[in-house]
């Protein structure tokens, strides 16, 4: 039975997320939702909260979830199932590809209210209340550490994408998200060596269908590399923009021409395992080069109303090597 050490204030998990306590400079500068500014303030919090977080670890082996265009607006039930599927499966986390949720205030209180639901139930899963103090929670997995309830960081992972952006919707979406450009790593112990292996998890910034100057520079410059710390088995990384159409009769757009020859140049320097992308809502899988491409059809109740496969699963094996399944859906949404 794999265990987790639910340190998720890891993961630049608190990057993102929910963590209220922390004064995000994104909320402040929310007047350009361009690429450049998103990626300018979503990198000012990287650095800044960066160095206070610690790793993620999974035992030998560990599994990770993703969907993505559930455009929550009142009714938040696919995302809800998406948010239960992953606790009772136990998964590590959970990754979003982008479009959330409609822009509209009232649909960002109804996701936000859910994500601190959502965060309760993990938190009731994984973690045993002090009896002593009852602002300290213990992970039952290692009862000698501890945190309080605001530093507990439900592991919830998403990138930004085009939707997430209309009417002023960047404001919206970084008040709970804060960034929208990051990585994180997973430290696995191999239980057969006694070696520390590490995975690598890359969120980028493609909701204007374009990665921007500032992006590619920092990318360029080593932002998401690690190297210096860690030597990684696979990489994974997270886009909203689909690298490759389903079909060529597909409407939806792509990256500029050289950013996706930039892009392809990249994975395989970064040694990438899988790519997963969504924005097109329809499903496509190829292989690039070693690179398996996933994207991932709409997992919102409005978009595909019929329950279906819309999730994805990956497992994370001890010996390195992954497998991945589609996990299925059953929510539909309320008659009005």
């Amino acid at each position: 039975m794999r265990t987790h050490y639910y340190i998720i204030a890891a993961a630049l998990a608190a990057l993102v997320f929910t963590s209220c306590e922390k004064v995000s400079p994104i909320g402040v500068l929310v007047s350009g939702t361009a690429v450049e500014d998103r990626v300018k303030m979503s990198h000012l919090y990287y650095q800044e909260y960066k160095s206070e977080l610690e790793v993620a670890f999974a035992d030998d082996e560990y599994s990770f979830i993703v969907g993505g265009d559930s455009h929550v607006t009142t009714d938040p039930g696919r995302m809800d199932e998406m948010l239960a599927i992953g606790l009772e499966n136990d998964d590590l986390f959970y990754a979003h590809l982008g479009d959330i949720a409609d822009t509209k205030a009232e649909y960002y209180i109804v996701l936000d209210s859910l994500l601190k639901e959502a965060k309760k139930r993990f938190v009731n899963k994984n973690y045993v209340v002090d009896k002593d103090d009852p602002d300290r929670y213990h992970p039952k997995d290692n009862p000698q550490s501890w945190s309080l309830y605001s530093d507990i960081v439900f592991p919830f992972f998403p990138v930004v994408g085009n939707h997430d952006l209309t009417h002023n919707g960047w404001a919206l979406w970084s008040n709970i998200f804060h960034s929208s450009f990051y990585e994180f790593p997973v430290l696995v112990y191999n239980s057969e060596n006694g070696d520390i292996e590490a995975d690598r998890f890359i969120f980028l910034d493609t909701a204007s269908g374009t990665l921007g100057k500032k992006q590619i520079d920092l990318i360029e410059e080593g932002s998401l590399d690690g190297s210096d710390k860690y030597r990684y088995r696979h990489t994974f990384v997270f886009s909203h923009t689909n690298i490759f159409r389903p079909s060529s009769m597909q409407f939806a757009s792509t990256f500029p021409r050289e950013e996706t020859f930039f892009l392809l140049d990249q994975f395989a320097e970064w040694n990438t395992s899988m790519v997963f992308c969504g924005h097109v809502h329809a499903w496509d899988e190829c292989e690039f080069e070693g690179v398996t491409y996933l994207t991932l059809d709409s997992m919102s109740e409005r978009n595909s109303p019929e329950p279906g496969d819309y999730l994805v699963r990956v497992h994370v094996k001890k010996d390195g090597s992954l497998s991945w399944e589609k996990v299925h859906m059953n929510y539909t949404a309320k008659k009005k």
